[in-house]
């Protein structure tokens, strides 16, 4: 798996998905679908790869 998710791609992944886990923990917050979702996008920040790139070869990283 080569890495396809940039820097700043990565922090504004890891804000939305933490941000979207902190929202469905609030009474107020869908916590069947936000939970899920910031799970995974969380989770593409921490691994540096998204699988919904590969399809369309965008690459947000810097290429060495």
């Amino acid at each position: 798996m080569a890495k396809n998710v940039g820097g700043i791609d990565r922090i504004v992944r890891a804000v939305v998905g933490i941000g979207l886990i902190y929202w469905a923990m609030t009474p107020t917050g869908p916590m069947m679908v936000a939970g899920p979702i910031g799970f995974i996008v969380l989770l593409t920040a921490i691994f540096g790869w998204c699988p919904a790139y590969l399809p369309f070869g965008i690459k947000t990283c810097k290429v060495k």
